[in-house]
Parts: structure tokens; sequence; C-alpha cells
């Protein structure tokens, strides 16, 4: 159904399940390596592989890392808190079942605020609701061997690689958000993004959606227009970016509307979402909690964070990442679009670093977002690896600033720094890159482009200044570039006058 058409009959309900998987130098319940890639089944040991006998410890770190996050999204901290047994069979889980926390999380009952752009206005803040933050495991990974799609489907066969079953997870999950309307799609991604620039400020974990540290379920449902009630979810599996995030809930809202409208039923059920063509299908039929058998874990003692400890723990939070972009930008004069491109650019953090280095906040914006964003999309490359850093950028600026060279000459300094010719003051003495003060040197350019070019001349003698740009332009060619514009201008001037 038309996006439009959706809006005009039904009310979207959604709700996000976060999971993010900690950088801790061990898994959750074991001292076997939590590290991405490896070896398949390297990584394992007789705990989180679930053979008979083995028993679990609770990473501690986890712990850490879990109550922290729960602080930076203003839950309360359970004072009292265990571990259960979420039971059911998939090839990738080897205990066939997933230590997890069923009606005792660890964190719960906060909220973020959400910073929402809007096109040609102010941004929208909208207040999320946090059910719950808990800890758990994560499974290992299926590999379906044979097919075109790499799905279990037409695979001649699957391989299970169980090195990442046990890595420590903290699942975040939202109270449904109501009244988002048309902005479903915009507010849902929003939120993963707010919350993936949260969660890497508290260092808690990469955040690498690209390589699943960080993973989105996109819980969706509709119901009649201003009816108030909730319809039947859907919940859409492991949505690995933020645009896909806001495509998913845009597709379902669709699809859900299309089967309603035709006097259809919505299916509790999980779906796939494919990147490619933009749509989900079916996985499975979604269980309730009941059938997934909970029970109180049996081999793990219960967690109960001394409120001591929790204090401390949230003095070692960082500024929150929503208010320190909203200070840097009033810092910093920025608009909010400006703001805005920096953040999706990645480069706030390199901005700032440069602006402290010396350099003006609208000067360190236009060099990481200009020349240096182009050569990071060209190389294929984050900003933050290219082979040049905020002091070298700041330099840069100096330079310009000094008038040791102009900015058509900065980008050589830059091309020659990324190339590894050295420093930016080397790479201006060993390419010859200093603009050219001497006015005899530029005396002599100014006639021979004024005797050149006689018909401009005499139009500049006529009064028509706007002519001088012909002859600036040959001087600065006869120097490479190396020479003060304005200096030539005034130089062109005194000559004529």
């Amino acid at each position: 159904m038309p996006f439009d058409d959706v809006l005009a009959a039904y009310d979207p309900a959604i709700g996000l399940e976060v999971h993010v998987e900690l950088n801790t130098a061990s898994k959750m319940f074991c001292g076997c390596p939590a590290t991405f890639g490896g070896e398949p089944n390297a990584g394992v040991c007789p705990t989180c592989l679930g053979l008979p006998g083995a028993m679990p410890v609770v990473n501690g770190k986890a712990v850490e890392s879990a109550i922290r996050i729960g602080l930076a999204l203003n839950c309360e901290i359970a004072e009292w808190c265990r571990f259960a047994r979420k039971n059911y069979f998939y090839p990738d889980m080897p205990k066939n079942f997933q230590t997890s926390q069923y009606d005792e999380p660890i964190a719960f009952d906060g909220w973020m605020d959400v910073t929402v752009p809007t096109e040609g206005g102010e941004d929208e803040v909208v207040r999320v609701e946090i059910e719950r933050a808990h800890m758990e495991e994560d499974t290992g990974k299926s590999l379906h061997v044979g097919g075109a799609t790499g799905r279990i489907h037409g695979a001649d066969h699957s391989l299970v690689d169980y090195n990442r079953a046990g890595i420590p997870l903290i699942e975040i999950v939202t109270r449904p958000i109501l009244g988002a309307g048309e902005r479903a799609p915009e507010v849902a991604r929003a939120y993963v993004a707010q919350l993936r620039e949260l969660i890497v400020a508290l260092g808690v974990s990469e955040a690498r959606m690209d390589q699943g540290n960080l993973r989105a379920d996109v819980n969706l449902s509709l119901s009649p227009k201003d009816s108030g009630v909730l319809g039947t979810r859907t919940e859409t599996k492991n949505v690995n970016s933020f645009r896909s995030v806001e495509r998913a809930v845009r597709f379902e809202m669709q699809r859900h509307a299309a089967i309603l409208s035709g006097g259809g039923s919505i299916l509790q059920e999980t779906r796939h979402w494919h990147e490619d063509t933009g749509v989900t299908t079916s996985g499975r039929e979604k269980s309730d909690a009941e059938d997934y058998r909970y029970f109180p874990e049996p081999d793990l003692v219960p967690v109960a964070p001394s409120r001591e400890w929790v204090e401390e723990l949230r003095g070692t939070l960082p500024e929150n990442p929503t208010a320190r972009r909203a200070r840097l930008q009033a810092e910093w004069g920025f608009s909010d679009l400006e703001m805005r491109d920096t953040v999706g650019a990645g480069a706030l953090g390199l901005v700032e670093e440069t602006i402290a280095q010396g350099a003006a906040p609208q000067a360190a914006r236009k060099w990481w977002l200009g020349e240096l964003a182009r050569r990071s999309n060209e190389d294929g490359v984050d900003l933050v690896d290219l082979p040049i850093t905020p002091a070298d950028v700041a330099r840069i600026q100096a330079l310009v600033d000094e008038g040791t060279v102009n900015d058509k000459l900065a980008r050589q300094v830059f091309e020659g720094v990324l190339a590894g010719e050295g420093t930016p003051d080397e790479v201006v003495e060993r390419r010859g890159l200093a603009v050219v003060s001497d006015d005899a040197a530029l005396g002599a350019a100014v006639d021979a482009a004024i005797a050149a070019n006689p018909a401009v001349a005499d139009k500049i003698r006529d009064g028509k200044v706007a002519a001088a740009g012909a002859l600036i332009g040959a001087v600065m060619k006869e120097m490479r570039g190396q020479a003060d514009a304005g200096r030539v201008r005034e130089l062109i001037l005194e000559k004529l006058s």
C-alpha cells in the first residue's frame, strides 16, 4: 500500500531490540577469547560448548559494562538479579538453551531523548522509553553452503562456527514508541544511530554493525487510526545498518497495511530483512515467553551490585553524546545542518581534535568534510583511518593563515602528507609549495600578463575592475599557483591606475 495511504488509515507502533556485543577480552561465562573472526571453532571450550560437567562463571567486566550502559540510559539498576535459561533448539546454540535474563534484568525503566532531523527546520526530540537492558550470551554462526543466496533454502549443507557462542551481549529493549506517525521510520533510525553513538562513547563495544557487534531487531504493528489499541506485531531480525532500520520499518508498515486493508490478519512472526531488494520474508512463528520455558539458571549465583559500586561506575560515564554535540555546536557556531553532516561523516571527534590544535572551527570542518572525506571515499576507508592526524590538519591550516600556502597549494600539502612524504612543513619544503612573496617576481609576472592582454588592461584602466580576474588568473598560472591572489590584484590595479 502507498505510504500516504497507510498513514491515512493506520497508526504505527514501533519497538526496537538492540543487541550489543561487548568488547570484553573473554566470553560471558568462560575464559575463551571474545574476538571477531578467527579459525572456525578454535575459540571454544567445554563451557561455551555446553559439555556435561562444565560450570559457567559470570564475567565481571561484562556486568560492569551492563551497569554503565544502564546508567547512561537513565535506568534503574537492580540491587539483585539473576540469570535464566531460555530454552529453544537451534543448530548454532550448542547448549540448546541460551543463558539470559528474564524477569529480573540488571537495568530497567530508563529513557533516552532522541534527536530526529527534520528537513529545513529545527530537529525534533522524541523520548524513547527503555523497558530493560539485560545480559545474555550470543549464539554461534551458521554458514549455509552450496546455494546461490547463502541462506538455508537451496543450500547443499550447513556448517556451524561456535567461536561467537558465549560472547557477552547486552540486549536493550524499548517500550512501544507511539505517536510517531509518518516519522516512525526516521525515529527508529535516529534511535539506533544515537544508541550506537552512546555505546561507542562508553567504550564498551566497537558497535560495528557490519561485523555484527550491534544488531537491531525491528518490531512493528499497525492499529486502526485513532483506535488506541496495539495491533499484532512482527519482528524483523538482525537489521545491520541505520538505513536498513528505516527501510524495514517503512516496508513493514506498507506490508501490514496491505494485508489488513484486504481483510487479512497479521501473523506474529519473525521476518528476514533482504538488503538487496528492500523487502522482508517470513522467518518463523514468534514464540511467546511461556514457550521458552524460562527458569532460573541453577549453575550461576545471583548478581547483586552494591550501591557504592553503582555510584562509582556512574562517575565513570562520559559526557552524554547528545549534550556534547549541543555544547560543541554552540561553541563552534555550526548550523544544525553543518553539525548533522559532521556527525554523519564520522568527523566530530576529528574536528574537535583539530580545533584543539589551534584551527578555526569552520576551517577544521572544511578540510575533514571536503578534501579528506573525498580521499576517504576514494580509498574506501574511514576518515579516522587516513594516514593524517588532526595535528597535521591544524598545521596545514596554520600555513594557510600565515600566508605560506594558499588553499590550492594546501591541497597539494594534504596530498603529500597522505602519501607519506613527511610533515606538512616538510612537504611544503620538498615540493617547493611556499607562496612567492617577492614583489619583484610578482611585478614581473604582472607586467608580462598586462603586455600579453592589452585589451583587458584597457578595460581596467576604464574602471572595469572586474576584468582584473583574467589577469590574476594569468599571473597565478605563471606562478604555478604560488602567489597570493589578493596581492596580485593589488599590483595589477597599482600598475594600471
